[in-house]
């Protein structure tokens, strides 16, 4: 990594923003594909435009124009919400093109990022409002982002807690190919594996698209499985829980048998927990996979073919070894893949690649494991 690091030294001083745009290398000596991005709705006066008559009435009459539906994990003036060095001087991190252009397209030399709305839309009581909204955050999204500049790719903001109308956004924008996955949060009504999401799976594998879950939740239920937690704290660490729930949930509901084609990224999730996960999973399926008989393949290899893990924020150690370990210990160089996370607080600037992941393993880290996942980034 050592030599790596050097070039990446040798890159900032000798190609500037235009020629990295262009398809060269990034900072980090590699070429690169950030798969965890995230442009922000700055209010939902900028959504305005994208109802048709009939909401947009509806939304004035009622006050809702006026309403802020930013996630609430994030407040926009929370510390936690952007990177000092990243925030912009008005407004809500992310919202601002030319500040994100420069910050993250252009800084970091990327050949492609993945755009990760999180939009309180999903989170909506109303099915209907929740499906109104999704369709405007993506035309926003397509409109004012992925027109702008050729190197962004798109996520597919659904109404999770309806799989037909879910199905029927998925059926919409999966003409565009710059669309490239669909966006679930990671909890929710129901687990992920529950046949009442199968539509969306199916949708989804039919175009070609991963279903990303990332971190986030629509609060139908505690974050936590002992109940409603007091402070931020808690509900972030408890995350990584959620996911491991949703990946169990997805091996044993029997999704990656039913559809063999479809690959899961969750984002934001952490990975160090995985190998442990993957001996606790498989070991109890050895001794009850009677109870579930489709499930015909060990957890840890459904995992390591059809999941796939964005990098940052890395929950790991600072000692270079043990994440060498962990890297390891997944038994697989396909299941990791480089992301910024930009602008929140907890990824790691311009260090966003750590150390332990060097050499032939940093490409596929940061390109070819990408590559091989969004068949839509090959168009």
């Amino acid at each position: 990594m050592v030599e790596t690091r050097e070039r990446a030294e040798q890159t900032r001083q000798s190609a500037g923003p235009a020629e990295r745009s262009a398809g060269g290398d990034s900072i980090f000596g590699h070429p690169a594909i950030d798969c965890d991005l995230h442009p922000a709705v700055p209010n939902t006066q900028a959504l305005m435009p994208y109802f048709d008559d009939y909401w947009r009435e509806q939304f004035v009459n009622r006050g809702v124009d006026r309403l802020n539906f930013a996630m609430s994990s994030s407040p926009p003036n929370a510390p936690f919400s952007a990177r000092p060095d990243w925030r912009p001087k008005a407004g809500v991190p992310g919202s601002d093109f030319e500040m994100l252009k420069a910050q993250a397209l252009d800084g970091f030399g990327v050949k492609y990022a993945i755009a990760n709305v999180i939009h309180g839309a999903q989170a909506m009581h109303s099915e209907d409002m929740a499906a109104v909204f999704c369709r405007a955050v993506n035309d926003w999204l397509a409109k004012e982002w992925l027109d702008r500049d050729a190197r962004l790719r798109g996520s597919i903001l659904v109404p999770t807690e309806n799989a037909e109308l879910a199905v029927e956004e998925i059926e919409r924008r999966a003409g565009d190919r710059r669309f490239v996955q669909v966006l679930l949060p990671a909890m929710g009504e129901k687990p992920l594996g529950r046949r009442a999401h199968w539509p969306i799976y199916r949708a989804a594998e039919k175009h070609g698209l991963p279903i990303a879950v990332h971190a986030g939740s629509t609060y139908r239920h505690a974050p936590t499985s002992t109940g409603w937690p007091s402070y931020f704290l808690e509900d972030y660490v408890n995350q990584s829980g959620a996911f491991e729930s949703q990946l169990l949930s997805l091996i044993s509901e029997g999704v990656f048998a039913k559809f063999p084609d479809i690959r899961f990224v969750f984002s934001e999730s952490g990975f160090c927990w995985v190998p442990a996960f993957m001996w606790r999973a498989g070991k109890t399926w050895r001794g009850v996979r009677a109870e579930v008989p489709w499930v015909k393949t060990a957890p840890a290899n459904l995992i390591r073919e059809h999941v796939r893990f964005t990098l940052q924020p890395v929950d790991a150690p600072p000692d270079s070894d043990i994440l060498e370990q962990i890297v390891e210990q997944l038994g697989s160089d396909d299941m990791l893949m480089f992301s910024t996370d930009y602008p929140h607080w907890h990824f790691e600037g311009t260090d966003a690649l750590p150390r332990a992941l060097a050499g032939d393993l940093a490409r596929k880290v940061l390109h070819d494991n990408a590559m091989a996942t969004y068949t839509r980034l090959h168009d």
